[in-house]
């Protein structure tokens, strides 16, 4: 029994009640679906950790393909978690991504989230 409370706690936890709330919106904290995917969680990840990274090192990092790469940059683009510089190397076309401050503070948000569940689950 125990271990059901556990796992309540944890679905508790993972769909933000009783998490910390948001200073603005004054509601509870909930998980960030877009950074959540795999791809994007990947793609924000390598980010954090390199100062940029052009599409094709992305691609090999998450070993993505081209289609699915940029549809998963686009949305992250399109959420400002992202910035992308498209220039050409002499005829080469060269697209480069870099982590905004937004998506700095959306993935230490998720971190958080995250932390709180794995918490909540091995308590229980």
């Amino acid at each position: 029994m125990a271990r059901h409370g556990a796992v309540r706690k944890a679905e508790a936890v993972a769909l933000g009640a009783g998490a910390k709330r948001e200073p603005a919106g004054g509601r509870a904290a909930e998980l960030d679906r877009l950074i959540h995917e795999r791809v994007r969680l990947g793609i924000v990840s390598a980010l954090a950790v390199n100062a940029a990274l052009s599409f094709n090192e992305l691609k090999g990092l998450l070993k993505a393909t081209d289609g699915n790469l940029s549809v998963h940059a686009r949305k992250l683009e399109e959420a400002q978690y992202i910035s992308c510089t498209k220039s050409f190397a002499g005829r080469i076309p060269k697209t480069e991504y870099r982590l905004t401050a937004a998506g700095r503070r959306a993935l230490e948000r998720y971190l958080d989230h995250m932390e709180a569940l794995i918490r909540a689950a091995r308590q229980g």
